[in-house]
């Protein structure tokens, strides 16, 4: 799509979601995960779509790679690990932290100069580990601190006021704003804050897989594979130990995954086939099993899938079920085409 001239922005309504997974007992359905899927092909066209992917809704941390480009875009000049970390939800591990200290020194700045609201870890682990010590919340912490810290380094390296980069005016934002709406090719249906403080974006599902698609698909050296090279080398710093983002893309070669709260995630292909979810109610226990059946509609191997299938549901201590995403979502016959 030309940048110059983005479609208007989605509607912002009520959305009309479907059944996307249904929680098994005993051979029976329990409950009913109402969400959107959308299933792009390599050419661009959706191949699956369910529930309501043109409606306006909120990508929270799943945008963080496309904020990451416009910082790219916008002079910042990270590679590997640390640019993988800018745009991360990060477990809040030492590797992290460590990794925030160095973006802000290349700013010349410090902790203190963050902007993001200050919070335990993210990863279970390490966040018992701080409340068994006692260690208060941290701005260091909190799991968007490497894309603040990025903020604020090309911010700085610009010549752009510090103190009010999460302002949606500051030019870093209107920056942001701008490759948001080039990546998905629609205008930002509304502009809110997110947990962290950060302006967000609200674009349609259909428009967060395609900006998917172009960072994947971009020519190398660009802005948009400097991003998607990153993440997929350096998977553990976009995410953490044990976490499912990792765990996807070590799985399938080449795919670049992104979560976010409340329900969504996206992924995409080297060549351009692309998928984003949304579960209604935000539960992590269907995003996961969702999204793997979705990557067996756009060509990944449901062998390689078999691990992300969703924990089993118990019953005195025994599997009796588990997440099952509805029928339209089952993994294709063994003549779909494979990556």
């Amino acid at each position: 799509m030309n940048s110059t001239f983005p479609a208007a922005a989605p509607p912002v309504r009520e959305p009309l979601h479907a059944p996307v997974a249904h929680l098994v007992r005993g051979g029976a359905v329990e409950g009913v995960h109402y969400g959107s899927v959308v299933v792009l092909g390599a050419d661009g066209e959706v191949r699956l779509g369910l529930g309501d992917i043109e409606a306006a809704c909120y990508p929270r941390s799943a945008l963080k790679p496309v904020q990451a480009v416009a910082m790219v875009r916008a002079g910042l000049p990270l590679e590997g690990e640390l640019l993988s970390l800018a745009a991360a939800s990060h477990s809040g591990e030492e590797r992290h932290l460590a990794g925030t200290r160095r973006i802000l020194a290349g700013a010349g700045l410090t902790e203190d100069h963050l902007c993001n609201t200050p919070d335990l870890p993210f990863g279970r682990a390490v966040r018992e580990t701080w409340a068994r010590e006692g260690r208060p919340p941290s701005r260091l912490a909190q799991n968007c601190s490497g894309k603040h810290a990025a903020m604020l380094l090309t911010a700085r390296l610009n010549g752009w006021s510090l103190g009010d980069y999460l302002d949606p005016g500051h030019p870093l934002q209107r920056a942001i704003a701008k490759t948001v709406e080039d990546l998905t090719g629609q205008r930002v249906a509304r502009v809110t804050v997110d947990g962290c403080g950060a302006p967000l974006f609200a674009v349609s599902l259909h428009g967060l897989a395609r900006a998917a698609a172009r960072i994947t698909t971009a020519l190398p050296g660009t802005p948009e594979a400097r991003v998607a090279d990153a993440m997929r080398d350096h998977p553990g710093m976009a995410s953490g130990s044990g976490r499912d983002v990792a765990a996807l893309m070590g799985a399938v070669p080449g795919l670049l995954v992104k979560d976010g709260f409340e329900g969504v995630q996206v992924a995409a292909l080297p060549d351009g086939s692309a998928v984003a979810v949304k579960i209604s109610d935000g539960a992590d226990r269907a995003r996961v099993p969702v999204t793997a059946a979705a990557l067996a509609h756009a060509g990944v191997d449901p062998a390689a899938l078999t691990a992300f299938a969703g924990e089993p549901l118990l019953g005195g201590g025994l599997p009796v079920g588990g997440i099952r995403p509805v029928p339209a979502l089952e993994p294709l016959s063994g003549t779909a085409a494979r990556h």
